[in-house]
């Protein structure tokens, strides 16, 4: 006798098949470009979006395995383990059993999980998340660092039994509006989706990326010390991305990998305000598109072929940049090409400007490398705070 769901099952596997096609997508390549940076991403989006499609697009992109869980359903001891006692729990102590997800994920080394449904947990799970969210541990057990973190929730009006992320959950978070496109959604549903690209950090740009993020992020809160830490006032605006030190520095992993990838400035500022919000966020870009930051690593290659920008802020963050990439790879010439361009800051007047990279140009000194010409317009500095001692 034939199985008479048999038919039935084939017809929806056939329902469900579909190919991708290239397509730009802002929300795809800020999600990915966070993934890349291995920063822990949340989805805000109402239900039936399509945030679990997203996931499952993403993990096989990655050609990682997917693990879904369901926040709202688990209790605190699921995320923070399960006391396993011993023989003699004074001498081995109680280890926290992990769940099978972790165990699963921990023995593939690599993956995705993927938390839905954060917004409906309450807050004692939501704190039990908070160790696996930030150092990956869940239990005794610690995810390998190629395991990547994604979340969604639904805003709290229309999450069953809402409750507002608390700051230190929410602040560990890029937060990414998930909305849908009806003409993507229709061409999706007759069979093609967007394609969704990984993208692919050049080694050769890693050390220069992560230099001009360090210049343009350090440039922007010196001369905004007030965004460096601002948590909002009210509970809705806590529970989404804010300015403080944690986030900053998410930010400029961002950047970074942005600089590194090549990925579209869209993309880039999407995950950007994701990181500090949109007043710090929107204000960070406006800045970089003034700034123009030149490649730390050309102008080392060759100093005398570069001119110093002119405002202030600019010339610090060039600075901070260029002290930043030697420190990253710290060779004679490198760092002897730095003092040749901070000399330029002292022949433009502003010593004062470049003071700071110039105590920490003179503590990368090699013992066995001759004091340069280029540090005469500092030595009288540096003496005093003990950065040419010896």
């Amino acid at each position: 006798m034939n199985d008479p769901l048999a038919a039935a099952d084939e017809l929806n596997r056939a329902a469900r098949d579909w190919r991708s096609e290239p397509a730009r997508s802002t929300q795809l390549e800020a999600l990915a470009l966070a993934v890349t940076a291995n920063l822990p991403v949340l989805l805000w989006g109402e239900p039936g979006i399509g945030k679990s499609a997203g996931m499952e697009r993403l993990a096989d992109g990655l050609g990682v395995p997917l693990e879904t869980v369901i926040a709202s359903v688990h209790e605190p001891s699921d995320f923070a383990g399960l006391p396993v006692i011993g023989d003699d729990p004074a001498a081995t102590g109680v280890p926290m059993a992990p769940p099978d997800w972790a165990v699963r994920l921990a023995t593939a080394g690599r993956g995705l999980v993927f938390f839905d449904e954060l917004s409906s947990a309450p807050p004692a799970v939501q704190a039990a998340l908070l160790r696996v969210v930030l150092e990956r541990r869940v239990g005794s057990l610690s995810l390998p660092e190629p395991v990547r973190v994604v979340a969604a929730a639904n805003p709290p009006s229309s999450a069953a039994d809402g409750w507002h992320l608390s700051p230190p959950l929410a602040n560990r978070f890029v937060h990414l509006n998930w909305t849908h496109d009806p003409r993507t959604v229709a061409r999706g549903l007759a069979g093609t989706w967007p394609e969704l690209r990984v993208p692919m950090v050049d080694p050769a740009k890693t050390t220069g990326a992560v230099a001009r993020a360090r210049g343009a992020i350090s440039g922007f809160l010196t001369a905004r010390p007030g965004l460096v830490h601002s948590l909002p006032s009210d509970a809705e605006a806590r529970g989404g991305p804010w300015p403080s030190p944690r986030s900053w520095e998410m930010a400029l992993r961002l950047l970074a990998a942005g600089y590194a990838t090549g990925v579209a400035r869209d993309a880039v500022a999407a995950a950007v305000v994701g990181a500090v919000g949109d007043g710090a966020g929107l204000e960070l870009l406006n800045y970089l598109e003034e700034l123009d930051l030149p490649d730390p690593d050309r102008v080392l290659a060759d100093p005398d072929a570069f001119a110093l920008p002119d405002r202030g802020d600019r010339q610090l963050a060039f600075l901070t940049a260029v002290v930043a990439a030697i420190q990253a790879e710290p060779t004679r010439r490198r760092w002897e090409a730095g003092w040749a361009v901070l000399a330029k800051a002292v022949d433009a007047g502003v010593p004062d400007v470049a003071a700071r990279a110039a105590g920490d140009l003179a503590k990368m000194r090699d013992t066995d490398w001759p004091v340069p010409s280029g540090i005469d317009g500092f030595v009288d500095l540096l003496r005093l705070s003990g950065a040419l001692a010896g």
